[in-house]
């Protein structure tokens, strides 16, 4: 028997999800390993009391349970692996794994029986399902009925949100069973109930996620978010990651919470909470617990009475109390020297922080992707203009990032960087093992100077060639030079093409037998377009054509546009104003729509009465 055991692709069910990730299996213990977001879980081979080896939906599973209560369920195991593991449990762990079956009848009437953090809903001897208590948000009662409410999965299209218990009522005076029942529910349950006093209380926070102002009281076990509309109890075990990152402007911090689960606002999932902080706002801090209380649950990491700024405070407070290191931007130094890089994701602009570890974008949407999360990354030419790019991000999981708008400044800098975190690039090109000067490459306007999208720029040049030829299909690799294309545009469309052609006479013997090996470029002479026959003027008191939505949207935005990006150029508003017209909700475009179909009927009456005015003769719009 093998010291170690370890399985890929295993499946774990967790507060009702189910997470690909990897198990692995000791002589000290279980490590299990979420690969969508890194957490790891181990489960000492002392605390391990029970394990239930049993048929599931994905092949077969198995529940552990541990001495002090938990349960652990991981799923996709295949029938053939019971001997090895069983063998491997009872004598590394000592642990029978006993074989048991779920009832599948189907009934509705059972009973119900609490062990640990579940609730067990068994039809005789079996059980026919199970529900995590961890993962009950609310517990009502009625008069012989009991409902629960969960928190919602989003890694799942369908969840379990309600599930209602019939009570029936007895004849026993043992007291109520109803309220019993709901008792040992809300023993177990994730319900959050603010009793006591706050350990500290952080007044009216600018918080961009979710928008708004917020009071942040913070508790022993949770943290409280409190705004005009909205409130928030936020447990410290779904806190993954602190993050504290400086602006570019160098005179604001953003402070980043990453949680799992998220928080919810309607149909809305907050995955990250993104409070902004001026550096220059300072704060003196009174902690609501005595000295001795202070020095023994934190053990010097908090003082009762501490000073600085606010960013600091609210960091540290964080700190000790969901005992998380805070990650910080590394060595990474772009162009201008900040430690981020300004860019746009989607519809909005904003900055990407390549952080020791893995990349995070703030603030709209807010992405966190981990190096060992990336397949590979791609640098690529920006859609609008050669004086940026985009940097593009495959995970292995197929999800794809793309951050526009890169200042190409920033290219080499952010190449280095993506170098030496040994990231695969997918479109490294010939040259990469020559040294390139990219600061060479940051000033100047040759798009022939290497770099990491070299090949793809060759291609684009091939297409440009073609699309200027008649006859593609002898075109060549060789045909693409530019300073030769200019020569021959400039021969063809010379003033006096006759006497170019006649002065060239005299040489043409030995630069034909030069050219005989490549085919000459054939241009057709373009003629002048001839006018309609026929076609009259256009009427100046004619009715003008109504506008599109988007273009009265446009006409309407474009100032505001203008003032938010200075120096924008006309492609470059373009480009930005479709990205904002896409990325509008639909009853922000009703607005638009409506005037469009006003001006549209504004039209048509126009033309009505233009048309019944006109003479005879003249035609008819």
């Amino acid at each position: 028997m093998a010291d170690t055991l370890e399985f890929n692709d295993i499946y774990q069910e967790v507060k009702g999800s189910m997470n690909d990730g990897r198990l692995r299996l000791s002589k000290v213990g279980l490590m299990y390993k979420n690969s969508k977001t890194g957490k790891v879980e181990n489960i000492a081979a002392a605390d391990l009391a029970e394990g239930v080896w049993r048929r599931v939906a994905l092949g077969y599973g198995i529940k552990l349970l541990t001495r002090a209560g938990h349960v652990y369920k991981y799923d996709g195991f295949r029938e053939a692996e019971y001997e090895k593991i069983s063998d491997y449990f009872k004598t590394q762990f000592h642990v029978d794994l006993v074989e048991k079956d779920l009832c599948v009848k189907g009934w509705n009437w059972g009973s119900a029986r609490f062990g640990g953090q579940l609730l067990s809903f068994d039809i005789g001897e079996q059980p026919a399902f199970e529900l995590p208590l961890s993962n009950v948000s609310q517990c009502t009662t009625g008069k012989n009925e009991v409902t629960l409410e969960f928190h919602q999965n989003d890694d799942s299209e369908v969840s379990l949100m309600e599930i209602r218990f019939y009570v029936p009522p007895t004849q026993e005076d043992g007291g109520d069973p109803v309220e019993a029942f709901a008792k040992n529910v809300l023993s177990k349950a994730d319900v959050i109930q603010a009793t006591g006093d706050a350990v500290c209380i952080f007044r009216e926070l600018q918080c961009l996620t979710p928008r708004g102002r917020y009071d942040i009281r913070i508790y022993p076990s949770f943290l409280h978010l409190h705004g005009k509309t909205f409130d928030y109890k936020i447990p410290y075990t779904t806190v993954l990651r602190l993050f504290l990152l400086p602006h570019k402007d160098q005179r604001q911090m953003f402070f980043v919470i990453s949680l799992d689960p998220p928080i919810k606002q309607g149909q809305t999932r907050y995955h990250f909470l993104i409070l902004l902080f001026s550096k220059d706002e300072d704060i003196t801090l009174t902690l609501n617990m005595s000295e001795e209380e202070v020095e023994k649950r934190f053990e010097g990491k908090l003082k009762k009475n501490m000073s600085g700024c606010l960013y600091e405070m609210v960091s540290r407070v964080m700190k000790a109390l969901v005992n998380r290191k805070i990650t910080v931007p590394g060595n990474f130094q772009g162009h201008s020297g900040a430690q981020c890089i300004t860019c746009s994701y989607k519809a909005s602009s904003g900055l990407l922080y390549p952080l020791e570890r893995g990349f995070i974008y703030v603030h709209k949407p807010p992405v966190h992707v981990r190096f060992d999360e990336v397949n590979c990354v791609n640098f690529a030419r920006g859609t609008t203009t050669t004086r940026s790019f985009d940097f593009e991000i495959e995970t292995k999981q197929g999800s794809q990032y793309t951050f526009s708008n890169i200042e190409r400044e920033e290219y080499g800098k952010l190449f280095d960087f993506v170098n030496a975190k040994k990231l695969n690039i997918k479109n490294r090109g010939l040259k990469e093992g020559a040294k390139q000067p990219y600061d060479d490459y940051a000033d100047s306007d040759d798009d022939q100077q290497h770099d990491a999208y070299l090949e793809r720029m060759k291609e684009e040049g091939k297409i440009r060639e073609n699309a200027d030829s008649d006859d593609s299909g002898d075109e060549t690799d060789e045909s693409f030079n530019p300073g030769e294309e200019e020569d021959e545009v400039a021969e063809e469309f010379d003033s006096n093409p006759s006497a170019s052609s006649s002065s060239a006479g005299s040489d043409d013997d030995e630069a034909e037998k030069k050219k005989k090996a490549k085919k000459p470029k054939i241009v057709k002479e373009r003629k002048p377009r001839k006018k309609a026959e026929g076609k009259k003027a256009k009427d100046p008191a004619a009715p003008k054509r109504p506008m599109s939505a988007y273009m009265l949207w446009l006409n309407a935005s474009r100032e505001k546009i203008k003032s938010e990006n200075p120096g924008i150029s006309i492609t470059d508003l373009s480009k930005k104003a479709g990205e904002i017209w896409k990325g509008m909700g639909k009853d922000k475009k009703e607005e638009w729509d409506r005037k469009a179909e006003e001006a549209k009927r504004d039209y048509e009456k126009a033309m009505k009465e233009y048309n019944e005015k006109a003479p005879s003769d003249a035609p008819k719009k």
